[in-house]
């Protein structure tokens, strides 16, 4: 269980934490075994929240990583210790998760482990790009710089995958208002219009019959759409988990108009900046193409990353490699062609990354001025639709009575 521990150095200075013991007796011995006398040992308590809501704080979120990477790098060049700025930020940090995971970092330097190899345990919280980048630049006395780096790097990445949400919030939201309305409008308006209609005897044009076949079929076969959208979503993701199917599912995102696209974009400017840190700390050209290959979230990208890595391995250049793949545009391929003439492959990817990410945001512009009257159109012929069927009825009724 977690317990947690107060306790004093022998310099007299006082620490605290989490540790995972059996009981506070096995907690003292842990103690004392590295050099502490232990104060204050007790059981961690939750809070009243997370007592309710076990999920709360349960998640370290992309910008709980991006702000510990920036802090640790301010007090790493300040001229603290590692160890030292981490048990600052374990008390600093308001994520419970991410305090446990700086404890046991803490704990696997202590005995003996380098921060990358204790980050490593940890591959939900720190990606591989970000173990990666560590491990290159601990033996080089440049950690600080690299946490620098690393953090601009997440805040880059959030902002783009923010820009990009963005763009699909908006007729996300506007599709599910729909469904929502739409559902409600058959289940419970439409019986009710139904019923005046059926009580007044009174002829009804096509489109008002329609609208209530289906509004009779949601009433009473409610359950069919209900089984037959989970029995396809779970169909689609066993489907997706397979090798053809995930080949398939990509191929279609890639090829969707406007939005295929825009993804593209988005991966293009994750890869090039995430392979330009990666060779800026050192990394080898063909060990950095295979980590940047697991950031792209397609697996044709992935795949075509991974075989230009065996061709770069063979003695081809990245230029020539990627020049054989569409997925790579053409001024993506000259600008690696140039870095790799003037050995600055690095700088030049971080730059196309820049363009890409100039380019997405361009894009989501353009795609929000244009899905809005897209949306409009579409809402105006359901409305236009529904105001038809019901008010055609009645304004026949009143027409009679006239």
């Amino acid at each position: 269980m977690k317990l947690y521990y107060k306790a004093v150095t022998n310099k007299g200075e006082s620490i605290d934490g989490l540790i995972d013991a059996r009981d506070s007796s096995e907690a003292a011995a842990y103690l004392r075994s590295k050099g502490l006398t232990p104060i204050k040992i007790v059981k961690r308590e939750k809070s009243k929240l997370g007592g309710v809501l076990p999920f709360v704080g349960s998640k370290v979120k992309a910008s709980d990583v991006v702000t510990f990477t920036r802090q640790l790098s301010a007090m790493l060049a300040s001229g603290l210790t590692l160890l030292r700025s981490l048990e600052i930020l374990k008390n600093q940090v308001g994520n419970s998760a991410l305090v446990e995971i700086i404890d046991s970092i803490i704990k696997d330097i202590q005995e003996g482990a380098s921060f990358s190899r204790a980050i490593a345990k940890y591959p939900d919280v720190f990606s591989p790009v970000y173990v990666a980048l560590i491990e290159a630049s601990e033996g080089s006395g440049l950690l600080d710089k690299a946490f620098l780096r690393l953090a601009d790097t997440l805040e880059k990445q959030q902002k783009l995958k923010s820009t990009v949400k963005s763009a699909l919030t908006y007729p996300a939201i506007v599709v599910a208002m729909m469904v929502i309305v739409v559902f409600v409008m058959m289940i419970f308006v439409i019986p009710q219009i139904s019923s005046l209609y059926e009580s007044l005897d009174v002829s009804l044009p096509l489109p008002t019959i329609i609208l209530i076949q289906i509004s009779n079929f949601f009433v009473s076969f409610w359950f069919i759409p209900v089984v037959f959208f989970a029995i396809m979503g779970f169909a689609y993701s066993r489907w997706y988990k397979t090798v053809e199917g995930r080949l398939t599912i990509d191929s279609i995102i890639l090829k969707i108009p406007i939005f295929g696209n825009l993804i593209k974009k988005t991966i293009l400017a994750e890869f090039s900046r995430t392979l330009g840190i990666l060779l800026s700390s050192g990394t080898l050209v063909v060990e950095a193409l295979e980590r940047a290959s697991n950031i792209t979230g397609n697996v044709h990208y992935k795949n075509a990353i991974v075989d230009i890595a065996k061709r770069v391995e063979k003695g081809v250049s990245i230029g020539d490699s990627m020049s054989l793949y569409y997925l790579f545009p053409p001024n993506l391929v000259e600008l690696v062609k140039i870095g790799e003439q003037t050995g600055k492959l690095d700088e030049t990817l971080v730059k196309a990354s820049e363009y890409f990410e100039n380019e997405v945001d361009a894009s989501v512009k353009t795609l929000s001025t244009a899905m809005e009257p897209i949306i409009l159109v579409i809402l105006g012929i359901g409305v236009a639709f529904l105001v038809i069927s019901i008010l055609t009825p009645i304004y026949q009724i009143t027409s009679s009575i006239n």
